[in-house]
This record gives C-alpha cells, sequence and structure tokens, in this order.
C-alpha cells in the first residue's frame, strides 16, 4: 500500500476545534438517538415516539460546537438518563402487550449499553478538560477490557448484523476478525495521553465502518519506554482510499469519495482528531490505503522527558 506522512491539514474554526473535542460524545449521542428510535418502532412503529428523549439528542447533538454547553452535558449525563427511562417507562405503559417481548427487550438492552458507555465518555471528557496535556497512567488490562467493551458494543448495535471474532477459526462469513493487542514494555502499566483512548476507539470504529462483514481489523497499542515512544497502528481490510484522496481524507469533515454509500453517525472527523491529538504530542501520522486491499494508519507518540508528566 502506498504510504504517505500527513504533517499539516488546513486550520480548523473555534466551532469545529468544539465538535473535534466533543467527538466521542458526538458519536454515543447519535448511537443513542438511533436506539431510541428502535424502541419507538419496536413498542408502536413509530420512531418518533419518545418525542422528549429525541429532542434532547438533537439539542445535545446541536449544541457541541460550543465547549461550556459540552462540558455542561457530560456532567448532567445521569440526569438525562434518569428522564430518558422515565419517558421510556410511560411509554412501555401504554403499550403492555410489548413489556417483556424480545424485540423490546433488546432494544432496551442495548439502549443501557449505550448510556454505560456514554457515562464513561463524559468522564473521560471532563478530566481530559481539566488536564488536555497530561499523560496518565494506565492499567494494560484495564485498557484491553474497555476496548473489548467497545467491540461488544458495536456487535450489539448491529442488532445482528454482525459478530466481533478474536480467534481467526471461529470466523464465518459475516464476521469481523479483530486482531487486537495492547502492550508495554513496562508490564502491565502504561503511559499515554488519555486522549489516545478516543482516537484508537475511533480508527478501530472506522476501520469496521469502511470493512464489509467478513473482514479483518488489525488494532495495536504499544508503550516502548526505551527509546520511549507510544506507537499505535490500526488497519482494515476495506475498500481503501482512492489514492489522490489520501492527504485529504484527514481534513476536517472529509470523507474519501467512494464511500457515499456507507451508513454513518459520525461526523466525518476522526481521522482529524487524530492527526490533531498527535501533533499536540509532538508525534508522527502516517496513513497508507490501497483499493480493495485496505487502509494502515500508523502513529508515533514520544513519551516525556520528565517522569513528573505522567501521572
Amino acid at each position: 500500500m502506498r504510504e504517505i506522512e500527513i504533517t499539516e491539514i488546513p486550520p480548523l474554526q473555534p466551532h469545529e476545534q468544539s465538535l473535534l473535542a466533543m467527538h466521542s460524545l458526538l458519536n454515543v449521542f447519535n448511537v443513542l438517538r438511533g436506539e431510541l428510535a428502535m424502541i419507538g418502532l419496536a413498542l408502536a412503529r413509530d420512531d418518533e415516539l419518545l418525542v422528549r428523549s429525541l429532542a434532547w439528542c438533537d439539542a445535545v447533538v446541536a449544541s457541541l460546537d460550543d465547549p461550556a454547553a459540552g462540558l455542561a452535558t457530560a456532567r448532567a449525563v445521569g440526569t438525562h438518563a434518569a428522564a430518558v427511562f422515565a419517558e421510556i417507562d410511560t411509554a412501555l405503559a401504554a403499550h403492555p402487550e410489548k413489556r417483556g417481548g424480545p424485540e423490546v427487550e433488546e432494544s432496551l438492552a442495548n439502549l443501557r449499553s449505550v448510556f454505560a458507555i456514554l457515562s464513561v465518555r463524559a468522564r473521560e471528557q471532563l478530566a481530559r478538560a481539566e488536564h488536555p496535556d497530561r499523560w496518565e497512567e494506565f492499567s494494560v488490562a484495564e485498557l484491553r477490557r474497555d476496548f473489548l467493551a467497545v467491540f461488544v458494543a458495536f456487535e450489539k448495535n448491529s442488532h445482528g448484523r454482525f459478530r466481533m471474532i478474536y480467534n481467526a477459526a471461529l470466523q464465518e462469513p459475516h464476521d469481523y476478525y479483530v486482531d487486537f493487542k495492547i502492550e508495554s514494555s513496562a508490564g502491565d502499566r502504561l503511559g499515554m495521553p488519555a486522549v489516545f483512548q478516543d482516537v484508537l476507539r475511533d480508527l478501530v470504529a472506522n476501520g469496521r465502518k469502511y470493512t464489509a462483514p467478513g473482514g479483518r481489523i488489525t488494532a495495536a497499542l504499544y508503550e516502548d519506554e526505551n527509546p520511549g515512544m507510544l506507537r499505535i497502528v490500526v488497519e482494515d481490510t476495506g475498500r481503501g482510499i482512492p489514492p489522490d484522496e489520501l492527504a485529504m481524507v484527514v481534513h476536517f469533515g472529509r470523507r474519501a469519495s467512494n464511500v457515499g454509500d456507507v451508513r454513518t453517525m459520525g461526523g466525518g472527523f476522526g481521522l482529524t482528531k487524530a492527526f490533531l491529538a498527535t501533533k499536540q504530542f509532538g508525534g508522527r501520522f502516517w496513513l497508507a490505503s490501497e483499493l480493495g486491499v485496505g487502509t494502515r494508519i500508523r502513529i508515533h507518540v514520544p513519551r516525556p522527558t520528565s517522569a513528573n508528566a505522567i501521572t
């Protein structure tokens, strides 16, 4: 595959910078809206049944170009979750014959999963806003568990369209095989800027989105204390990027010309966020792709020289 190093992109406007900072919340709210519509369909064949909850989602998404509004949303997730489930209880009471049915129960389970993820993303967002330039220490085992939970959420939100498989011998035609590794030369501890949790999640989500079921997604993160480098690789066997668009797809809101048929709930700036986070921490960013073969992103970020920079 042809590989290029991305070193610059056009500067972002303030509202674009806010959307980028709130990207992880934006993605989850878009998924949340879809799940609320699914519950309405399951109860009454009406995807606008949960009017107040859907209006809240729309208002939040519209407000995320304002950093203060985004952080206020993050602080109030628990309160709003209670209001959403209260509206669902009212809808269930109006349709008692659907209560306990498999379609409704599946939708409710998916919704609980989305709110659990949203709660985690909100806490991460608030922590990063307080210390945007800090490296943090993580447990490798906990990071693995967190990312496996993300893969489980991908599968649940597909409503049976595909499975995520971690052993190639078990892969069926509609499964994704995921080769996933997080390791550190320090053993079970790993230092990195917290934003790279988002970056890795976004890149894996992109790989899944643009790869048909039956494909392969590789995601790897390694922190090497000597020479002091965080390394990330995400690779897929998807449709690839036209060669003359490689640099362009990193620009804010831009997608390749060959993905117009792909349903997406994102904002089209996952690669932008990955590049700017890499640049913020003095790293390097490479993009490789070939039509019909797949796409690979490589990121190298140097560790800070001061031990006090990692907490």
